[in-house]
């Protein structure tokens, strides 16, 4: 007889899978974390720091894996990779749900569990077959950043999207757009991943676009060569800044007054409780009920201390 637990939000009855057994057995759990971010996006970090607390806490093995370049058709075939590996549960991002879709529900159909971390939705989560999703509903997020920036009087503005290839950034984008109720419209740049560029994009635009009231970022990728963009052009402190995430350089704009909020999606949380969540399951056959939101949250300098201290670390 096949042990049965309740899935997430959606209800359905899903049965522990004969690894799932297996791994209950000898108790010799590994799983493995395949993300979407190049190996240039210090971001992640805190993501690793996750897993590998969780790790030492559960007694698990956990492997972190990714693109290099954050090419997601190179993503696509580490899950495939993975999978053939046969770990006990995979924990990924779904970056690009057209993509992705099939190597995870190929997972999922050998018998992997697998649970959505970061990007992607709970709907989709659920598309796949994975257990749960763990994360920020990304244009949920863009739209409260745009409501706020309209209630602090912002009505045109510039979105640096440094992987305008992933949708989900874009949904921040779509999001703020319509938090503030304008179109996106070319407020969106494509600014690619080098900080010189991203710098000199950034100038550009501004100079073109002199009536611009606000600027959004959408990570360390793109917030740190913009800090260094608007302290050249004499702008830093003087035009809206608001971005996406945090990091050691975006917490010292939040403190000097030059970056009004960080929205805080929490990453540590979206890897380390899958790992817990994941652990717990193969063991006593448990799961929580509901997918987890991790953010958004907004970081202003009113809330700075513990951040500070763990920026790039676990923040």
């Amino acid at each position: 007889m096949k042990a049965i637990v309740t899935s997430f939000a959606v209800g359905l009855a899903l049965a522990v899978s004969p690894l799932a057994l297996a791994a209950q057995a000898d108790d010799d759990l590994s799983y493995v974390l395949v993300s979407h971010a190049p190996d240039s996006d210090s971001w992640w970090n805190t993501v690793k720091n996750g897993i590998a607390l969780a790790g030492d806490q559960m007694g698990v093995t956990v492997e972190y894996r990714n693109p290099p370049t954050g090419d997601i058709a190179d993503m696509a075939r580490i899950i495939q990779q993975a999978t053939a590996a046969g770990p006990n549960g995979i924990i990924t991002t779904l970056a690009d749900y057209d993509v992705l879709q099939g190597p995870i529900s190929d997972a999922v159909a050998s018998g992997i569990d697998v649970i959505i971390m970061n990007t992607g939705t709970a709907e989709q989560a659920r598309e796949v077959g994975a257990l749960m999703y763990v994360g920020q509903p990304e244009y949920d997020a863009g739209f409260a950043a745009g409501q706020r920036a309209k209630d602090d009087g912002v009505q045109t503005f510039l979105c640096v999207n440094h992987a305008i290839q992933q949708p989900t950034l874009v949904e921040r984008c779509q999001g703020f757009a319509d938090g503030l109720g304008v179109e996106l419209g070319d407020s969106m740049l494509d600014s690619g991943v080098d900080p010189g560029e991203i710098k000199n994009k950034v100038q550009a635009y501004l100079s073109t676009n002199p009536d611009t009231q606000a600027v959004l970022t959408l990570g360390p990728v793109s917030a740190d060569p913009t800090i260094l963009a608007l302290e050249e052009n004499g702008m830093a402190g003087d035009i809206y800044f608001g971005t996406f995430d945090l990091g050691p350089e975006i917490v010292k704009g939040i403190k000097s007054g030059v970056i009004e909020w960080g929205i805080d999606q929490q990453p540590f949380l979206q890897a380390y409780l899958p790992v817990v969540v994941m652990a717990n399951y193969h063991r006593y056959g448990v799961l929580p009920g509901n997918n987890v939101n991790s953010g958004p949250g907004f970081v202003t300098a009113d809330a700075l201390e513990k951040v500070e201290a763990y920026a790039g670390e676990y923040r």
